[in-house]
């Protein structure tokens, strides 16, 4: 009996941690095209930047607890916005790291899954996300936000448990794309906010008030964490 179970973990991890073969090029390309529209035209990003806010929020929750904070609850909102609450020091390198997190997920978590297409581990990129996203969903603290995460969830479950290779890879880089491409569009439209007077919370502001850096510079660096790893994962992705 215990033989015969870990036969089956064993056959699981081998599966799971295990390579796939690459799409064709046109397949990756195609799903590039697939991400740029859901993410150029301006009615569609209402819609899936849901997406974003899940990956910039679940970033700040992640940090939270990686530096030791205490990481009470996850809002979610139709508006796309989000709010991450967590308990320790109001300040500090914690605190600074948590708030840095946000802008800099979407397209760091893109990167990341880049790279483990760059290696042919399809499964092992859906596993994973599958986990953060079921993670992510207990500390997920309104209706609104716990159906976005679910129905996400619930996407990639079907996905890695139903669909063929051919379509677990198309999915998976589609995903992969959108974090990368959908990464870049929030830091220019915080600018925006910024420049007509709004948005004087943002993190940016925020980790102003924390380091006494201006927030000008913050928004630079989330610009030049978007920008570079759009630029490197999108290399790996297309194998340039």
């Amino acid at each position: 009996m215990d033989s015969t179970a870990s036969a089956s973990l064993a056959s699981l991890w081998d599966e799971v941690s295990g390579t796939q073969p690459d799409p064709d090029l046109w397949v990756v390309i195609a799903t590039l095209v697939a991400a740029l529209i859901v993410v150029v035209p301006h009615g569609l990003w209402r819609l899936s930047r849901n997406a974003i806010t899940i990956a910039h929020e679940g970033g700040h929750g992640l940090v939270a607890l990686l530096t030791g904070r205490t990481l009470t609850g996850i809002r979610l909102h139709s508006d796309t916005s989000g709010l991450t609450v967590s308990r320790g020091k109001p300040h500090g390198i914690g605190m600074i790291l948590t708030a840095a997190a946000g802008y800099t997920a979407p397209p760091l978590l893109g990167l990341g899954g880049a790279a483990l297409l760059a290696t042919g581990r399809i499964t092992l990129l859906l596993w994973l996300a599958t986990g953060l996203l079921v993670a992510m969903l207990v500390m997920i603290r309104n209706a609104y936000g716990a159906l976005t995460v679910f129905l996400t969830g619930g996407t990639f479950v079907v996905v890695s448990w139903l669909a063929g290779p051919q379509v677990q890879a198309a999915f998976a880089y589609t995903v992969v794309w959108f974090l990368l491409v959908g990464g870049v569009r929030p830091a220019f439209e915080l600018q925006a906010k910024r420049s007509r007077g709004g948005a004087g919370d943002s993190d940016a502001d925020q980790l102003s008030r924390l380091t006494h850096v201006p927030a000008g510079l913050w928004l630079f660096l989330f610009h030049a964490v978007s920008l570079c790893s759009l630029i490197g994962g999108g290399r790996w992705l297309l194998e340039l």
